[in-house]
């Protein structure tokens, strides 16, 4: 369905002669992708369990990540990316149908195809120098993916930082001006939730390492 869109956007701009608005409108899907990653990622990193409908598992999975968090790089490719690549469907499919504006295609794919490949970005920030092909490593330098150095500050206390995990663009600001402490209290205030972040560290979060 992502590709599907990137040919209708590449077909419709060479049609209407448009390049530069869905290029900029992709960069813009881009950015917004690493934003919708962190709160995705916070939000489950610290609210609701295994038992928290449709999306219970994925919960598990993310809290259970800080105590193994190097399975990840031993997953396979499309292990890392078919929850997410299966929302991603369905969430495209209808714009696909509907829609021919090239600009809108240029936002769906710069946005979800970020989206998608996230938790591959992620295992990539889990991963060695060894491990990692050398045009990841550029990558990651350059701030286009999240870096290893960035993402290894959210495995350590108080795990409450650099929830964004597709080039991390915004984890400075999110964390500067306390935007998750923030929304914590106001849930806190209003539902008299507590995060995980709010509690000291347990087992829970304390990673394993592969000879534990």
């Amino acid at each position: 369905m992502v590709l599907v869109s990137l040919a209708k956007s590449i077909i419709s701009a060479a049609n209407s002669h448009i390049w530069l608005e869905p290029i900029l409108a992709g960069l813009v899907g881009y950015v917004l992708a690493d934003l919708g990653s962190g709160i995705y990622h916070w939000g489950i990193d610290n609210y609701g369990s295994a038992l928290t409908p449709i999306v219970g598992a994925q919960i598990e999975a993310f809290q259970g990540h800080h105590k193994w968090p190097w399975t990840i790089t031993r997953r396979q490719f499309a292990n890392n990316l078919h929850v997410v690549a299966r929302v991603v469907t369905f969430m495209v499919l209808p714009i696909d149908v509907v829609c021919d504006d090239p600009i809108v295609h240029g936002l769906v794919v710069g946005c979800s195809g970020s989206i998608m490949f996230c938790q591959q970005f992620h295992a990539w920030a889990h991963g060695t120098k060894s491990q990692l092909p050398p045009v990841v490593m550029a990558l990651q330098d350059l701030g286009i993916l999240v870096s290893r150095s960035q993402h290894a500050a959210h495995h350590q206390k108080p795990y409450n930082n650099n929830y964004c995990i597709v080039s991390g663009v915004w984890n400075r600001f999110l964390d500067k001006h306390k935007v998750f402490e923030a929304l914590e209290m106001m849930l806190f205030l209003k539902q008299g939730v507590r995060p995980r972040s709010w509690s000291e560290p347990t087992s829970e979060w304390t990673e394993e390492t592969e000879s534990s």
